[in-house]
């Protein structure tokens, strides 16, 4: 993240702008110690400890933060619990809904009205707009391929040598660690184990199927059990290890986990007539083939991994309606989106995600809002997250079919100008 010097003078201007840059170093270096907080952790939710932390804060801020620490709270605060810590409040995010959305997938068969939960004008309309254009066309097939979750603890050796004797102890034992996981956990099993050496770091990654759990606190449990057994048993000790090396992909976008599974992998695909993106999306399919040509240049250009328009703005909406963990959307917003003519004068469009982060048992899918939206797409509940996961590869299709065609006509601008702004 190297800077350019007219860049670095432009940051040391900031720097004095906001004080003496001496006086700046001099404060840095004379730290006083921090105060105590006032309000202790709180992990088992009570109405006391929730109305203390709403007086303070409303006294250190001078706010009454009346919509954020409204005068009741919900009824049951143990719901809470595994959910957040020193609970105050609700953020509120206005949620809207799309569709129907026709489906024909594995586990996702038929219409669908689909809620997503943004602050984003234009994003309900646009993604409301290619759900139109998919319905008019008979519908998007939708196929949860695979799935698998990562851990990937990393172990320090001496040399080469004692991870070598340790490796070749731990090779002979994958049974024995599937009946670790099926002892720890009543969800979860073992799948694979794939090595990665480094000079004398070896990196295990355990891939795990997790049931309909997004999972990723399962495959953490379960991969420590493992290790604490490699440790106590192998006849070679490694000097330190982690159980995570940063290597699985957990919360962030990588090339391994987009060449392989990370969650689910679902691939979604529709033919488009021409009459269709004339009358629904206002454009040709000879103008929206040409601009996915051209920005996947774009994207390749910027070192983007995968080629696709705005996954992120769906799935980010949907996570929120649905109470998956939003900051998987680091991971799960990367993709292929591939358009091409027909012979038949219309669009093939498909769209292919990797790393579906998703779950309906678990996590936040029991909260009172999020549970409502799982159960208008039937989707609250064990036995289906593959049905969730072909609607997800669903609506990012009917997103990239809408915003290809506003880029391609030139409408993408007058859109937000008329959705996105205050009046």
């Amino acid at each position: 993240m190297a800077s350019t010097i007219e860049n670095t003078k432009r940051a040391v201007v900031a720097l004095k702008s906001i004080q003496n840059t001496d006086d700046l170093i001099d404060r840095i270096r004379h730290q006083q110690e921090p105060t105590p907080t006032p309000t202790p952790l709180e992990h088992a939710h009570s109405l006391e400890g929730v109305e203390k932390r709403r007086a303070f804060l409303r006294k250190i801020s001078n706010q009454q933060l009346d919509y954020l620490t409204p005068s009741t709270s919900p009824e049951n605060l143990n719901q809470l619990e595994g959910n957040i810590e020193n609970f105050i409040g609700l953020t509120q995010i206005p949620t809207g809904v799309i569709g129907r959305l026709r489906i024909i997938g594995s586990a996702a068969k038929g219409d669908f009205y689909i809620p997503l939960a943004t602050s984003e004008g234009a994003l309900v309309a646009s993604y409301h707009r290619g759900a139109k254009a998919c319905l008019l066309s008979g519908g998007a097939t939708s196929i949860c391929l695979i799935e698998g979750v990562q851990r990937s603890p990393l172990f320090k050796f001496d040399n080469i040598a004692d991870l070598g004797s340790f490796l070749i102890w731990v090779l002979d034992r994958l049974e024995k660690f599937r009946e670790i996981t099926a002892q720890t956990s009543r969800f979860a099993r073992l799948l694979e184990m794939k090595t990665n050496i480094e000079g004398n770091h070896l990196i295990l990654t355990f891939e795990y199927s997790t049931g309909d759990a997004a999972g990723q606190n399962m495959v953490t449990i379960c991969t420590d059990v493992i290790c604490k057994y490699m440790i106590e048993h192998a006849p070679v000790k490694p000097l330190m290890w982690f159980i995570e090396g940063n290597y699985s992909g957990d919360k962030k976008a990588t090339l391994l986990s987009f060449t392989n599974v990370r969650g689910k992998k679902v691939t979604t695909e529709i033919r488009l007539s021409s009459e269709v993106i004339q009358n629904v999306l206002k454009t040709s399919p000879e103008a929206m083939a040409e601009y996915w040509r051209s920005s996947t240049i774009g994207a390749i250009q910027s070192g983007a991994i995968g080629a696709q328009g705005h996954y992120a703005n769906g799935l980010a909406a949907l996570f929120l309606a649905t109470g998956q963990d939003v900051a998987c959307i680091s991971e799960a917003a990367v993709g292929i989106t591939r358009m091409e003519l027909t012979d038949c004068g219309g669009l093939y469009v498909s769209v292919t995600l990797p790393n579906l982060m998703i779950g309906t048992v678990g996590g936040g899918t029991s909260l009172p809002t999020q549970k409502e939206c799982l159960q208008l797409m039937d989707c609250y509940g064990p036995g289906k997250a593959k049905k969730l996961a072909e609607i997800c590869g669903a609506l990012v299709l009917a997103g990239e079919i809408s915003i290809a065609a506003a880029l391609s006509a030139g409408h993408f601008s007058e859109a937000h100008q008329k959705f996105g702004r205050k009046k």
